[in-house]
């Protein structure tokens, strides 16, 4: 036997290698590209978003709705880009929560985290509530009496969080594969519609398209508005342990998520803008725009379908962003940021069991809570969606600021990407602040005021818990996965132990 033949056969251990990852007992290495991509167009549910974020913006955008979904496209683009040069180097579960705290600490980490909780937990709720607020929508088609009150809505939203649970407790592999059938049937059924819209339209009349009269402020309104429509697109970062090859897969995911996604929104709502238009109607004024498109055209089946597939898209937006939200819990409870118990996963099925139980019982009884009291079913989504973007904005925007922090600390800062981070986190700063000064002044003033003291009170609670352990504050202690005995050369999955695999860069 050669010296290389007994190296293999038995490799010598190496110096900083240790058994065991800071993020052991999730099933490491075990999903491929589709199901990273998967995860990120699932979070964003780009049917249901592509049907009601539109008349959203037109509210307030007018005629510059479509455009305000354009420039929505190219910021989240570039946001992409900022994320990706973590992404690219740093494999966890934390995500946005995990960079910041590697860029600018632990205590801008904590901001970002509760940020990000709040942006995952509030749009599986809104997703939850979406399902069945849809649902109730065709059932009403049949049995008029149904959509009267908030009962089938209440049943689905139970339902639907028993099964979210079930389904991200057996595993990463199962959901993220689940939602992607789900979407990619959804999208199916929103590009029959436009296409049949289309041609029913003809010749089209683009005038209804022109940016015309909108002022600047209800147009920087509106790409605030039209922002939320992208949110959770980076949710594939959360997958950095179980993704197979996460430095390549990982980017590709949360770049072609914006795009493509971007683009079906984008002709979603010229199709919608131009069809309102051609019936002489208003897309602002609508309650339920495709459906009313659907029946002025004749293409009431449609309509039908479309209800079945926006609620199932909501459904698939509520596995995908749940899966996100507990895997942010697990890394903080590994960092002992949040409850130790919290940092526990599941032996057989390798999956957060406790954050996962914890998670799927709030997000299933806050909505009900609020239908329940009496909230009206679509006035309980608007206030779950502005506090969810709040959270998404915040921890977006201090994520492009901690991007050229992190890269100068280890020596890898261009001036292209100091300069791209900055200007997006300077842009999205002015969205933020742009969304929060017009939800305050509206009847949805409640969700703000949860969202800022929501994250009030976590950092107040943080720097009470570090009072008497000030360092705490200051020395990141964010944990990610790192390479492990059985990445190197001759090692055997069987002397691993469960969980590990080849495959870390």
């Amino acid at each position: 036997m050669t010296a290389l033949d007994r190296a293999i056969a038995d490799p010598p251990r190496v110096p900083g290698i240790g058994t065991r990852s800071p993020v052991d007992g999730l099933s490491r290495r075990s999903i491929g590209p589709v199901d990273v991509l998967a995860q990120s167009v699932s979070a964003v549910a780009p049917s249901a978003a592509a049907t009601t974020i539109p008349v959203l913006v037109a509210t307030v955008a007018g005629q510059g709705a479509t455009w305000s979904l354009l420039a929505a496209m190219a910021l989240s683009f570039l946001v992409g880009r900022t994320v990706n040069q973590f992404v690219r180097r740093v494999a966890g579960t934390g995500s946005l929560y995990t960079y910041v705290s590697l860029g600018l600490g632990p205590a801008a980490g904590v901001v970002a985290g509760a940020a990000l909780l709040l942006g995952y937990g509030f749009i599986a709720m809104f997703s939850l509530t979406g399902s069945g607020y849809y649902l109730d929508y065709l059932l009403s088609r049949f049995v008029p009496t149904a959509g009267t009150g908030s009962l089938v809505t209440v049943v689905v939203i139970t339902a639907m969080g028993a099964t979210v649970f079930a389904v991200i407790a057996l595993g990463v592999r199962l959901s993220t594969r689940l939602t992607l059938l789900v979407e990619t049937l959804s999208v199916a059924v929103i590009v029959v519609l436009i296409v049949a819209l289309v041609a029913r339209l003809q010749p089209v009349d683009t005038s209804a398209l022109a940016l015309g009269p909108t002022a600047p402020a209800p147009f920087a309104v509106g790409t605030a508005l039209a922002v939320t429509a992208f949110v959770g697109f980076e949710s594939a970062s959360v997958l950095g342990v179980e993704a197979r090859r996460p430095f390549q897969a990982i980017p590709r995911a949360i770049s072609w998520t914006v795009l493509v996604a971007g683009v079906l929104y984008v002709v979603s709502a010229a199709a919608q803008q131009t069809g309102f238009a051609a019936i002489g109607a208003d897309l602002a004024t609508s309650a339920s725009p495709v459906n009313e498109l659907a029946t002025a055209f004749g293409m009431q089946w449609v309509g039908w379908a479309l209800d079945l597939g926006i609620a199932a898209s909501f459904a698939a937006c509520a596995i995908a962003s749940t899966t996100a939200l507990v895997r942010v819990l697990f890394a903080m409870g590994r960092e002992g940021v949040l409850p130790a118990a919290l940092g526990r996963a599941s032996p057989r099925f390798r999956a957060p069991f406790v954050a996962g139980v914890l998670a799927c019982s709030v997000l299933t009884a806050l909505p009900v809570l609020g239908l329940l009291t009496g909230i009206p079913t679509w006035s309980l989504m608007e206030a779950e969606l502005v506090v969810a973007a709040l959270g998404y904005l915040t921890a977006y925007a201090m994520t492009c600021f901690a991007a050229p922090v992190f890269l100068r600390r280890i020596g890898e800062l261009t001036t292209g990407v100091a300069t791209t981070a900055v200007t997006t986190g300077v842009l999205l700063t002015a969205v933020l602040l742009t969304y929060a000064g017009v939800e305050a002044a509206s009847p949805r003033w409640p969700a703000v005021v949860l969202a800022v003291g929501a994250v009030t009170a976590v950092v107040v609670a943080f720097l009470v818990a570090t009072r008497r352990r000030p360092w705490r504050r200051g020395r990141s202690r964010a944990v990610y996965d790192v390479p492990v005995e059985a990445d190197l050369l001759g090692a055997s999955r069987s002397s691993a132990g469960p969980g590990h695999g080849t495959g870390v860069r």
